[in-house]
């Protein structure tokens, strides 16, 4: 079985089919909505989506890792993290699916 990511360009061209848009309208309704979600993860850190899942900004601290290849330890830097969360909805639709 071949794996194959769902791209940003094959939600535009879904969009186009199912709902009859035009490829360039489907196209900034993508671009919207991601910067829609971002901004207001941005500014509140938490986005949910009811039926689909929570977008949530995690600050990580800084701890030490070892490098896999060559064993070295390393420095790894605080930085913040966006973690999804899929709701109950989502996730029986899924297992559903995959039984």
């Amino acid at each position: 079985m071949k794996n194959k990511n769902f791209t940003r360009n094959d939600l535009i061209v879904s969009i186009y089919k199912n709902l009859g848009f035009s490829k360039n309208l489907s196209s900034k309704v993508i671009d919207d909505f991601f910067i829609v979600i971002r901004d207001e993860l941005a500014k509140f850190k938490k986005v949910k989506i009811s039926s689909f899942g929570t977008l949530e900004i995690l600050n990580k601290s800084e701890r030490v890792g070892r490098n896999p290849k060559n064993k070295k330890l390393a420095k790894i830097t605080a930085r913040k993290v966006v973690k999804f969360s899929a709701s109950k909805l989502l996730r029986d639709k899924i297992n559903k699916l995959w039984n």
